[in-house]
Parts: structure tokens; sequence; C-alpha cells
């Protein structure tokens, strides 16, 4: 039996060395986790669309949305994640609007943080990067 997938964009937002990551809710999957900030793309949008669409809604900031930077595929238990990030960047300060918080992180500090599977992975292609 082949598990559901889903399509998520997240966003790598670097500003002076230190990378934007979120909490998750506490009601959510995976909850108080620790993620690049993004979402669930829709069937009707596109990467560059959910993007903006998500950090608005969540952060309360506008996107540029840049290059594709990694494309990750990670199998939980109950359905396949399909992650694709994008080099972004943001106009505003983003606020936890629809997430618990929103930390400023540099690299070295990563390891302070739980990551969920697929973000995880993001973040040892980002440490082997710098």
């Amino acid at each position: 039996m082949s598990l559901p997938h889903v399509r998520i964009v997240a966003a790598e937002v670097e500003v002076n060395g230190a990378f934007l990551i979120t909490q998750r809710r506490a009601e959510a999957e995976l909850p108080l986790m620790w993620e690049f900030p993004g979402g669930r793309v829709r069937d009707d949008e596109s990467d560059g669309e959910a993007l903006r669409r998500s950090l608005r809604d969540r952060l309360g900031v506008e996107t540029q949305v840049g290059h594709r930077v990694l494309h990750v595929t990670h199998a939980y238990s109950t359905y396949t994640l399909d992650m694709v990030v994008y080099r972004c960047g943001v106009v505003g300060t983003p606020k936890p609007l629809r997430v618990a918080d929103v930390r400023w992180v540099r690299p070295e500090a990563f390891g302070d943080y739980t990551f969920p599977g697929a973000d995880q992975l993001t973040v040892d292609k980002l440490l082997r990067d710098t």
C-alpha cells in the first residue's frame, strides 16, 4: 500500500548569518518542533504562490521567492512528504501569527532545536554548505 503524498514548500531565509525558523503550534502535527517557514501547496497554486500565502498568513511578511535550494522526499508513518526549499527574502518583521514562535538562528545553534525528519535533512544540507 502506498502512502499519500503531501507537497510542501519551505523558505530558507538568511539575514546576517542567521536563518529564520518557526515553531509548530502545540495542536499541530509534530507539535512544537521547529522548521523552516512554509506550508502545503494547494492544488490550484504554484510553489511560489504557496510560499507567499503561507508566510503572509503565518508570519505577516511579504516574500520574495528565489531559486530552489533542495528537494527532499521523506516518509512518515502515514504519508510521504515532498518538500521543496527555496531561498527567499522577506519584507517586514516576522511575527508568530499562526505559529508558536519565530527565531533567527545561526547555523551553529541549530542543534539546540528539534526539527521533523524532512526539515532535519534540510538543516544537515545547510550545515554542510556553510
